[in-house]
């Protein structure tokens, strides 16, 4: 039986993946930033699931929900860093008081999260699941404040895997490509100042036309999800779903296009050896 702590339990990822770890019998402390939208989600699992209040921008919060862990089950062995949205938009179009709460959600929240939740998976080992994206694995125009955000959540994912190896922590970055939850619904901000110039790389039409129409099964990606976090040989990333395999795929292509095209003359960079 493990023992969860999972951010953002309100809907999508979140909230399936609280419900399905209490459905297989293990522990849940599922939050939210209202906690009255997930209180009823728990009922069903008596004591095995408890929903407490977590603002991932509020530090406190974490803290505070770290703590009702240890008392309330002695310990965390997951951590699921999934609250999280996205902004679409060019950069140009972008606006500071519209990208930077993103930053604070998808980037900051997160760390503070796992810094709140670190001294206890110190003593025994664990995971820590940050939900990243395929918008993590590859920059496309429409979306890069987004994509920039989850570019942080995968470095500092694999900074913390290489951090906390020694501690048997594990870290698992799950990428997922489009799977038919409401992300395309109530976690997407459209940047306000829409500029004709940039209506080529829009992304407002592809949220109209996929909303509800996404091909994956967020069940069968929850289900993947336990699989890894039981595994021994879990991979750090996780990409889920064949759309996110070809980004991660393409992205592997132009990479090593890239290096291999500018290999000799950019390793001749050293000083000259006498």
């Amino acid at each position: 039986m493990k023992t969860w702590l999972i951010t953002g339990c309100s809907s999508g990822f979140g909230q399936r993946l609280a419900l399905g770890a209490a459905q297989r019998g293990d522990r849940v402390i599922a939050t939210a930033r209202n906690v009255k939208t997930i209180e009823e989600m728990a009922q069903p699992f008596g004591g095995r699931m408890i929903t407490l209040p977590l603002d991932v921008t509020d530090a406190a919060t974490a803290k505070a929900a770290v703590a009702k862990a240890l008392e309330t089950f002695g310990g965390i062995d997951v951590l699921v860093n999934n609250a999280g949205y996205a902004l679409f938009g060019a950069i140009e179009e972008g606006a500071p008081e519209e990208y930077r709460p993103m930053f604070e959600v998808n980037l900051f929240g997160l760390i503070e999260t796992t810094r709140a939740a670190l001294p206890v998976l110190r003593r025994s080992g664990g995971t820590i699941v940050n939900m990243s994206s395929g918008a993590g694995i590859e920059g496309r125009g429409g979306g890069g404040y987004y994509h920039a955000a989850k570019f942080a959540v995968e470095g500092i994912s694999e900074a913390l895997a290489g951090e906390l190896k020694p501690f048997g922590i594990r870290v698992l970055i799950v990428e997922p490509g489009p799977f038919r939850t409401d992300f395309l619904g109530r976690s997407i901000r459209i940047a306000a100042n829409e500029m004709p110039e940039y209506s080529a790389s829009s992304r407002k039409h592809y949220r109209e036309t996929n909303d509800g129409n996404q091909a994956g099964d967020p069940d069968k990606a929850v289900a993947v999800i336990l699989q890894a976090v039981d595994a021994d040989d879990a991979p750090l990333h996780l990409p889920l779903g064949p759309i996110a395999h070809s980004i991660a795929e393409r992205k592997l292509a132009s990479f090593r296009s890239d290096i291999d095209a500018w290999r000799d003359i950019t390793i001749a960079t050293d000083f000259d050896q006498p």
